[in-house]
């Protein structure tokens, strides 16, 4: 066998990711605030991008994924023209913005008002119910005959949204208090009720611990080991904490926050301390097992019950916490007037930047070294890039959601029972993308329906198949059902698993009983027995 050399010409085909379509799939998959913050990343790093700030009601110019929107608001908001009050009186009012603005240097402002409206001062004083010296003083002097000089009227001080030069503005937030935290709280007590340096430090260290509920969660011995303080010291000073308003705070669990909030009522006799004890056996309802730990009698127990049901078992949740993100929907859904649905993408979670073209064309060219010029031209690509992919992304999230509204026409028309099951393959199918694709913008977004606000996925369930040959059922829509059923059962006929099982499938739902009972769990409804109990308990306690 010889060895030679030779030349060849291969022609393959490979896919490769571009670093613009690994952008493009990046923003995909983000969620809006995850969103906002990349682009806000972008604006600091690439200098040709700018935030377009203009709002939904000016004009702007139609770009890619965006409409061309006229304003629908007043014409004269800018340009100094008269308020709204007065404009079904401005019949004769052609001027410019000039003369209003004039208004304040020759006569007074309602001889302006009397020339400009034509009306007369003593219909303004009608309409107003006030003498006109009251609103209008002229430049020649107060109603008292001051002839000190007067500033010029300005119309629009009242106006929300306009900045007014004058010494009384203030700012309506500087009033509102400040809310005081859980910590800031227990601080302040400690204050008043520890002197010690010592104990201050390992109380301090011990409120650092304390979480939203109240409780403390941390092992004291690791706290002393790290504070370099006895043991004995730093339960003293738990105790001490124990004792601040609110009742229950600085627990470590749940019988020790109960059990203080009874001890301020005085009423933790041996009993109701077995029963704290034995939370475990209150949360089965084992009311058998209740007695013989307590020594009492099931009415006792169902009074001692009672009482636990009226303490806090979250003393610290009164108190500000971190703030909630509210859930800003991607797409709204509404019904149209002929019965169809209108979907439309949120515009507020949809970032709007800009190419500043103006910027690359007022650096001379000529001037420019080679990095600059590379720097500027990767600048100029990646702003281009990003304006597409945004535009791309909002595309690709309004046609999936179409589509999902389109298969679930059932769920928005008559509820979660008619919720039909559906795939990734049956939309990507359908839109002519990838499953990935639509996995992708699926995740992490949310639809605004008349039935509320749902995740993508949510739509996307199961089948389960029907009993009677027709149509499978979703998953969400059977554990819909199940729900629906145990709401419905009464104490004296609690429904068992196999009881649900034969509901079903005379409803035509061909369904096992474990599977009735993992869709039972994952709803948190508890069995039959713990059902029953606390139904029972519940008859007892209204007796």
């Amino acid at each position: 066998m010889s060895l030679s050399p030779k030349l060849e010409f291969r022609q393959t085909q490979s896919l490769v990711m571009t670093p613009q379509l690994m952008q493009a799939i990046k923003l995909l998959q983000l969620s809006n605030l995850d969103l906002i913050s990349y682009v806000e990343a972008e604006l600091e790093r690439n200098p040709l991008l700018e935030r377009d700030e203009r709002e939904d009601g000016d004009d702007i110019v139609a770009g890619p994924g965006k409409a061309s929107i006229e304003s629908d608001g007043f014409a004269g908001d800018d340009a100094g023209g008269p308020p709204e009050a007065y404009a079904g009186e401005r019949d004769g009012a052609e001027g410019e913005a000039g003369d209003w603005a004039e208004a304040g240097g020759g006569g007074s402002q309602a001889d302006w008002l009397e020339t400009r409206l034509e009306v007369s001062p003593d219909a303004i004083a009608d309409r107003l119910d006030t003498d006109l010296s009251n609103v209008f003083p002229d430049d020649h002097g107060h109603a008292g005959g001051d002839p000190s000089p007067q500033p010029a009227f300005d119309p629009w001080a009242s106006q929300p949204g306009r900045q007014q030069a004058s010494s009384e503005d203030y700012n309506l937030e500087a009033f509102v208090a400040g809310e005081k935290s859980l910590a800031d709280h227990l601080a302040d007590q400690l204050g008043l009720a520890v002197t010690d340096p010592t104990r201050l430090l390992i109380g301090h260290a011990l409120i650092d611990e304390v979480d939203e509920a109240g409780y403390i969660r941390a092992d004291l011995g690791a706290i002393a080991e790290r504070l370099g303080a006895p043991m004995a010291l730093v339960e003293e000073v738990l105790a001490t904490l124990q004792g601040f308003e609110p009742t229950g705070i600085c627990a470590r669990d749940l019988a020790e926050c109960l059990a203080l909030q009874l001890a301020e009522k005085n009423r933790l006799d041996p009993a109701i301390r077995a029963l704290l004890d034995h939370l475990d056996l209150v949360a089965r309802r084992d009311f058998a097992a209740l007695k013989r730990v307590c020594g009492c009698n099931e009415d006792d127990i169902v009074d001692m019950l009672a009482e636990l049901r009226a303490l806090d078992p979250k003393p610290g949740a009164s108190f500000g916490s971190a703030p909630v993100q509210p859930i800003v929907p991607d797409v709204m859904v509404r019904a149209a007037p002929d019965g169809s649905w209108l979907i439309e993408l949120n515009t507020e979670t949809l970032p709007r930047v800009l190419v500043n073209n103006s910027y690359l064309a007022s650096v001379p060219r000529g001037s420019r070294p080679d990095a600059e010029r590379a720097y500027l031209a990767e600048c100029l690509q990646t702003a281009n890039w990003l304006v597409k992919s945004l535009d791309q992304r909002a595309k690709t999230i309004l046609k999936v959601a179409t589509e999902i509204v389109r298969q679930q026409d059932g769920f928005l028309t008559h509820g979660v029972r008619h919720l039909r099951p559906l795939n990734l393959k049956t939309v990507a199918e359908a839109i002519g993308m990838h499953e990935s694709t639509v996995s992708r913008v699926t995740s992490n977004k949310y639809m605004a329906t008349s039935r509320g606000i749902f995740e993508l996925k949510y739509f996307f369930t199961s089948a389960i198949a029907s009993s009677e040959g027709g149509e499978a059922h979703s998953a969400e829509a059977v554990r819909h059902r199940i729900r629906t059923l145990i709401d419905a059962e009464s104490a004296d006929d609690v429904l068992s698993d196999d009881t649900l099982v034969k509901l079903l499938r005379d409803a035509g739902i061909d369904i096992a009983r474990r599977t009735v009972a993992k869709y039972r769990e994952a709803l948190r409804i508890p069995s039959s027995v713990q059902r029953r109990r606390e139904k029972q308990a519940d008859l007892s306690a209204n007796r």
